[in-house]
This record gives C-alpha cells, structure tokens and sequence, in this order.
C-alpha cells in the first residue's frame, strides 16, 4: 500500500516572469523578464491528477521606453510579487507507465504587490502612496489594494527522471482582479489638484514625458493614462524539479522500463 507521505513531493521552481498591462500590452513578452523562484507540495491525488499547494517570489517591471506607442508618456515600474496558490494539476499520461507527459493546471492564488521606481538619488519611491490618478482625493477613485487574488492557470511537460523524481518544464499565466499591478489605469488627475493633495514628488512620478527631449509638458486633467477595462496579468515560465518525500518501498505499476510517451491515449 502506498502511505500519504510516498503521496506527497516537494517542488522546487526556478525561472522568469513577466507582466502585461499599460506598461508591457504585448500578451507575452521577456524582453523585460526578472527572475522567478519558488518551492511547493504535490499530492499525487491518483496516477495522474494531483492538487499542488505553492509559494512563489517574482519581480515584475515594465517601461514604457520599449513601447512606441507610449514612449512619450515615459512611466516605469517594478514591483516584488508573494504569492501562495491552491491548484489541480492533470496529466496525460501516467508517468508510472510513460517516461514523458504534458500537463496542464488551473487553480487560485493569492498574491501581494506593490509597485516602485528606483530614483536617481538612490531611494525607492512605493507608487500607491503618492495617488499618482488621484486616489484617496479625488472623487470615484479610492486607494487600490496591495493584496489580490488571481487566476493561475497553464501547462507544460513533465519527465520521470527515476520513479521518484521528476522534472517538468512549466509556462503559467495569473489572470488578476487588479489593473494596479503598475500603478496604472485610468486618466490623469489635474496637475495642480495632485500637487496640493501629494506634493511635487507625485507629480513627478504621475507623468514623465517632460523629462524626454522634446518631451510635452503635464497633460489636461481628463487625458488618458491607462485602460481600465483590461486588468493586468502575470505569468512564469520556467523548469521544476519534484522529489518523493518518504520514498523507500515506492513500487511502479509495471515491472519494465517506462514506455516512450506517444500519441496513442495511455491506458486507464
């Protein structure tokens, strides 16, 4: 009898991720890729479905200066992404059986943020305090939270190195309920208003195009700064090893060498 712990692996994950939203619109792009890393559990619910509990730790950034479209608006950020996720995870077929599989997985998370530009002086400015669209003041625009839940889903291929080690090659997608993730979404509010509600600093920071050669001065209130209606999404790719916790007297199904993974659909 298999016992809970030859049930259970530990995950470990390292890679890259980025971002899109209205600062990056491209839906996958590393130009400005950051690092990623996590660890996390599976349970091996049967053969080939399994529920995985991970925690992760990424660093997102975008800029406008790589986008042609908004150069002239000149924002940046980036922002340390915490996030712990509950998902499901499906198998093609049985690596008990098949040396090789394609996954895919869906699930939830819950993550937190907070976005930021380095200065030139040295200091780190945190975006959300500076309520660079007026939030906290002006009407209809409330201060946006630092900690969202979003929607990871995605896929990837796994090997079985030994029957109690795998590793898996892993491209996952987090579709968010926040459009903040970069400071980012509806209009500019009026230049003089930000100024008596947060200082010069959050003008500064709420648009930079003055600072470009040429570059236009503070737009009117009302101009667009952002899409709201589209809110921002992250996502990972990388490579994952997982070990079998407890893994002396593990069997496999069959007493041969696992087959080569083929189109034909693996036996249930």
């Amino acid at each position: 009898m298999q016992t809970n712990a030859q049930r259970m692996f530990i995950t470990t994950f390292y890679g890259a991720s980025g971002y899109r939203g209205d600062l990056q619109p491209n839906t996958l792009s590393f130009i400005q890729a950051k690092p990623v890393g996590g660890l996390g559990f599976d349970y091996e619910i049967t053969d080939r479905i399994f529920a995985k509990l991970e925690c992760n730790i990424a660093r997102v950034s975008g800029d406008d200066k790589y986008n042609p479209k908004n150069r002239a608006r000149n924002l940046s950020f980036q922002s340390d992404i915490y996030e712990i996720s509950l998902m499901a995870e499906y198998n093609l077929f049985d690596l008990y059986d098949y040396d090789m599989t394609p996954f895919f997985f869906t699930g939830i998370a819950y993550f937190k943020f907070s976005p930021f530009v380095d200065l030139p002086n040295g200091s780190r400015a945190y975006l959300k305090e500076y309520s660079t669209e007026g939030q906290g003041f002006y009407q209809g625009r409330t201060p946006y939270q630092l900690a969202e839940w979003s929607i990871p889903y995605g896929f990837g291929v796994q090997w079985a190195i030994t029957k109690n080690i795998r590793f898996a090659a892993i491209m996952g997608i987090r579709k968010t309920n926040t459009d903040y993730l970069d400071d980012v979404s509806t209009t500019y509010v009026d230049e003089n208003l930000l100024l008596q509600n947060r200082g010069s600093s959050a003008v500064n920071l709420a648009y930079k195009g003055n600072l470009l050669p040429y570059g236009a001065p503070y737009p009117a209130a009302g101009t667009q700064r952002g899409n709201p209606n589209d809110n921002d999404v992250y996502y990972f790719t990388g490579a994952s090893l997982r070990f079998r916790v407890d893994a002396k007297g593990r069997k496999s199904k069959t007493q041969t060498r696992p087959k080569k993974a083929s189109v034909d659909c693996p036996k249930l």
